[in-house]
């Protein structure tokens, strides 16, 4: 079949759908031949059509009468030089960069190498055709009915955001129909909006929903990437996770999971690899940045381009440095806000992306370009401050735009109720913010994300169950993962019927998530911990596409109990404006004298002492949260005054006695929660002047006052996109 084909518009980059066919855009520097080929679906290639006209490196032309849900792919042939960089090979087929719909899996037995891998030798060029072995892009036409969607435009400082996986989510949920199981559908169900809803989470942080593949060693051991952060398509909503096929019907489905979240009031927010991609390093697979334009598109090691600079520990590293790169990264980021309506984004590896030559900058053209763009100025962005490059861990230094993933709260926390010695002055710190980290730079509380696990290390229940990781089924026979995860088993390996481990490991577990919740920041909770998930001592599910990470909603009374708990918790943290602070502790001038916002108490109801924060063995403290001092309006200008709050945590293995000190107001301290009472934490009572809080517990009291402005209640002018 012979194509007719118009000059077409170099600008937008991609497939774009018109009246006459499909304008095709694709960006190559050093290419000598642009083709775009065309398959039906069953994979047979139809027909290919030279791309004849170049606009500033952008090869394009509009073929006529192409339409949606035409699979495609480039053959695109250059110099082979790869001690230069250059590793053209036209017998591969490339995926579009900008493809907004993939489909298909990629065969490692095939093909998709540019080199001869028999020889091993990357130097030696592959003349097999791949186009039977690879992924082909999909025509998308993007018209969607948005209706009244209204993005939550929930502050960060009130956000409560949840970590999670969308296919684990709902995979084993029985009230979910079996085909939606696992898929964007399956998270839009009313049963799993009921669910998050209920919890009281204001947004769900998805892991990676950009296409990926699997790794080829994963193929060869019969197992798939669970966690997502090997990208080929930066644009393209992971078709795996579709229950309506992947012949662009996968972008549908993602904008129709994103509308109903935000019918619920839940903001979604991704997290997005923008750091490397699937291919490699110079023994990887070509799938299509490699081949479009090797040396454009990542960074090689200045004196031997051969190599790529490895920043990731994945094998390459995107070059964010150029501008073409920059751009692919700014298009992506303002699709999936204009054209998805995602509400924010997690940026793995972030400081990857501030590297403009070897050191971390800050002020990077990366960080820059985000600035100034107005249509990024309004989402969330959420750095993990971190790569395996030297000088890659960057915990607060991030521009004051982003917040942080905080991993000195995860580790501070953990120790502190592990019960390791001299972290009690770090443990104040954590719980307050860390202004340490972020007050320094204009930025706030809502900086810090606290969090104490995630995706990557062990669950919560896990924390307290295991000392040692249990990573076999892996395949690398627990070489992997982390080592060192300050976790505690409370005396047994695994799963026991010992009850008083079993209480301790309970008790432990409302402790981090009680901590979370108080805590000044904001919390971020690792997806099934509010119910004890457990992945059986594997601190590197990567590759655990099964019941092990899939989320068991068969909950057990103590799974149950946990679950109320954290809900309760949340709606506690919530209702109180004091416990999300929008700044940073500081005295506040009422009357003409100095009111104290935050202070720390000894057993004896005094001010803590220098010795006492110095000495090692402390392991017990009281602070109070003055709701006088909040120094903030709501939004018709009145003064937020809120209760206040005095919290006792204990980490040592036996009760103290604290007196308490008198609350800030008349009324006095009622007891709230406390962690050590199984049957009802919650349970309200007043109090004495002497309370003994429990081994291993936390007490928080409460002096109750009118509360002003009930901080999340109001709607919010929606977001323009």
């Amino acid at each position: 079949m012979e194509r007719k084909l118009l000059p077409g518009k170099p600008h937008p980059l991609g497939a774009t759908v018109t009246s006459q066919g499909t304008n095709f855009a694709i960006y190559s520097e050093n290419a000598t031949r642009v083709t775009v080929c065309f398959f039906d679906d069953d994979g047979k290639q139809t027909d290919c059509v030279d791309l004849k006209e170049t606009t500033a490196f952008v090869w394009h032309g509009l073929v006529k009468d192409i339409k949606p849900g035409q699979r495609y792919g480039y053959r695109v042939d250059g110099p082979w030089d790869p001690a230069n960089g250059h590793r053209f090979n036209p017998a591969k087929l490339l995926v579009d960069p900008y493809a907004e719909a993939i489909a298909g899996e990629p065969d490692h037995k095939g093909p998709i190498y540019p080199y001869d891998v028999m020889s091993g030798d990357d130097m030696k060029k592959d003349e097999q055709d791949s186009a039977a072995y690879t992924p082909k892009s999909v025509v998308v036409d993007g018209h969607f009915d948005w209706g009244n969607d209204c993005p939550p435009e929930t502050p960060i400082a009130e956000s409560i955001i949840y970590e999670m996986h969308v296919r684990g989510f709902s995979k084993r949920n029985p009230d979910i129909p079996e085909k939606l199981r696992g898929t964007y559908a399956g998270l839009a169900h009313e049963s799993s909006i009921a669910y998050l809803r209920k919890l009281g989470v204001t947004a769900v942080e998805l892991l990676p929903v950009h296409h990926f593949i699997d790794e080829g060693h994963l193929a060869d051991r019969g197992l798939h990437d669970y966690w997502g952060y090997n990208t080929l398509g930066y644009f393209a909503p992971m078709a795996r996770y579709s229950s309506s096929g992947d012949d662009g019907q996968q972008v549908v489905e993602f904008k129709e999971m994103v509308k109903a979240l935000h019918a619920a009031g839940i903001e979604v927010i991704l997290d997005v690899v923008y750091n490397h991609t699937c291919e490699g390093n110079e023994k990887g697979p070509m799938l299509s940045f490699k081949g479009v334009d090797n040396s454009v598109y990542y960074r090689t090691v200045q004196d031997s381009p051969q190599h790529y600079m490895d920043y990731t520990g994945t094998g390459n590293t995107l070059n964010v440095y150029h501008p073409q790169v920059l751009k692919l990264l700014m298009d992506s980021l303002r699709y999936w806000v204009t054209e998805m309506h995602v509400d924010g984004f997690r940026f793995d590896l972030a400081s990857t992306l501030a590297r403009e030559l070897h050191d971390v900058n800050k002020l990077g053209a990366f960080f820059d370009t985000i600035h100034q763009d107005p249509t990024l100025a309004d989402v969330k962005l959420i750095a993990e401050p971190w790569d395996v490059g030297e000088g890659g861990y960057q915990v607060g230094n991030f521009p004051v735009l982003w917040a942080e993933w905080n991993g000195k709260y995860r580790d501070t926390v953990r120790r502190f109720w592990k019960g390791d010695n001299g972290v009690l002055s770090d443990f104040a710190y954590r719980i307050c913010g860390s202004s340490d980290l972020y007050q320094g730079d204009g930025r706030k509380p809502s900086a810090s994300i606290n969090f104490i696990t995630a995706h990557d290390g062990f669950t919560l229940c896990d924390l307290v169950s295991y000392n040692e990781k249990h990573n076999e089924a892996n395949g690398d026979n627990n070489t992997d993962g982390a080592d060192n995860n300050d976790s505690w088993n409370m005396g047994a390996e695994g799963p026991t019927d010992d009850e008083n481990v079993n209480n301790l490991r309970e008790r432990q577990t409302r402790n981090f998530l009680t901590t979370l919740l108080l805590s000044q920041g904001v919390p971020m909770i690792a997806g099934g911990d509010e119910f004890a998930r457990s992945q059986m001592g594997n601190n590197n599910c990567y590759c655990q596409d099964n019941e092990l990470t899939w989320y068991d909603w068969n909950l057990d009374e103590p799974r149950k109990r946990l679950h109320d708990f954290t809900a309760q918790l949340i709606q506690l943290r919530k209702d109180h404006p004091n416990l999300h602070r929008r700044k940073f502790f500081q005295d506040s001038q009422i009357r003409g004298s100095v009111v104290r916002d935050v202070t720390w108490f000894g057993t004896d109801g005094n001010e803590l002492s220098e010795e006492v924060w110095n000495e090692p063995w402390s392991k017990s403290v009281a602070v109070m949260f003055n709701g006088k001092t909040l120094n903030q309006m709501d939004e018709d200008g009145q003064k937020i005054v809120d209760d206040s709050f005095l919290i006792i945590f204990n980490a040592s293995d036996q009760g103290v006695e604290y007196t308490l000190p008198d609350p800030p107001s008349k009324s006095p301290w009622r007891q709230v929660l406390d962690t050590e009472n199984i049957a009802d934490p919650f349970a309200e009572s007043e109090t004495h002047d002497k309370a003994i809080v429990g081994g291993r517990a936390i007490r928080v009291y409460s002096d109750s006052v009118e509360s002003v402005a009930k901080s999340a209640s109001k709607q919010r002018p929606a977001r323009t996109i």
